[in-house]
């Protein structure tokens, strides 16, 4: 049993060794980067601060370098000439998205906004964002939203420190500001502070469980061996289960709204408007799509 666990672990060192000398051929003739690891890539060099990482990098290499994230290629451009040349001399060549595995169960088998292909449907999906999500006249309409958010933030730590000086920790409070303005934009409700009642409460806790177990398989689809089935480190059937999860909570928001008619001042309430005028073009799916672009 020990010889052929031996034997085993070699033959999957040599298959990792032969993929690494591939990849090192294949990529040879792109923009030059740091040296990578098999199966990890340079996910080791990445430190926080990015930025600073990247800006170190590209004094090195030069303003247009590559990466690998585990089998992924990357190219970074830092030259803002050069990024004007990405997005509008090579536009369609670099609109497209790599098919990760988190785009067919959770984006709607790459039909939500955040993992659909360059084409009609993402022109179209692209056409309902820019007129009925982030128009003036919408961007606007949520502006007192914004504010009230951000001054109940400057109210309690204001509240927390009126006595004295207080050590505060921030991460929390800007994630609760950003969960409470998206959520408040998107569905009219909170899910964070103190007047919660114990529905809404465990609505905003069966919330933030799926997006912490989501953000847990985000950067599985880089590394593909560690998805094999044979380590079980991530399987298509947990991220499946994920998916279904966040659709039936996406869709939950969506058929309050069809039943209480009384949220009027949230986006799911103007589209389901624009569903009840054009049900074949807002259909449920492109709502929840454009609902789970917000998160992703």
């Amino acid at each position: 049993m020990t010889l052929f666990f031996y034997l085993c672990f070699l033959l999957l060192v040599s298959l990792v060794i032969l993929k690494f000398l591939f990849q090192t051929k294949r990529f040879k003739n792109f923009p030059p980067g740091p040296p990578y690891l098999p199966v990890i890539g340079n996910f080791h060099q990445l430190k926080q601060p990015l930025h600073r990482t990247f800006r170190d990098l590209s004094q090195k290499y030069g303003q247009i370098f590559s990466l690998m994230f585990g089998s992924c290629f990357v190219v970074v451009v830092s030259s803002p000439s050069l990024v004007q040349e990405c997005f509008s001399k090579n536009d369609i060549i670099l609109s497209n998205r790599p098919k990760l595995l988190i785009g067919k169960y959770i984006g709607y088998d790459y039909t939500a906004v955040g993992f659909s292909p360059y084409g009609d449907h993402w022109r179209n999906l692209r056409r309902i964002i820019s007129l009925e999500v982030l128009s003036s006249y919408r961007l606007n309409s949520s502006l007192e939203i914004r504010r009230d958010e951000i001054m109940r933030l400057i109210q309690k730590l204001a509240q927390d420190s009126c006595k004295d000086f207080a050590k505060v920790e921030l991460k929390s409070k800007f994630l609760e500001l950003t969960f409470n303005t998206m959520m408040r934009i998107l569905a009219g409700k909170w899910y964070f502070g103190e007047d919660l009642d114990a529905s809404e409460v465990e609505e905003a806790k069966q919330f933030i469980d799926i997006i912490k177990e989501l953000g847990m398989f985000s950067d599985q689809d880089f590394i593909p061996t560690m998805r094999s089935r044979w380590f079980d480190f991530v399987s298509e059937k947990s991220l499946k289960r994920i998916g279904q999860r966040l659709d039936a909570f996406v869709q939950g928001l969506i058929d309050e709204h069809r039943d209480e008619k009384r949220i009027t001042n949230s986006m799911i309430y103007h589209l389901l408007s624009q569903q009840r005028s054009q049900p074949n073009y807002y259909t449920d799916q492109i709502i929840k799509g454009l609902i789970l672009g917000f998160y992703i």
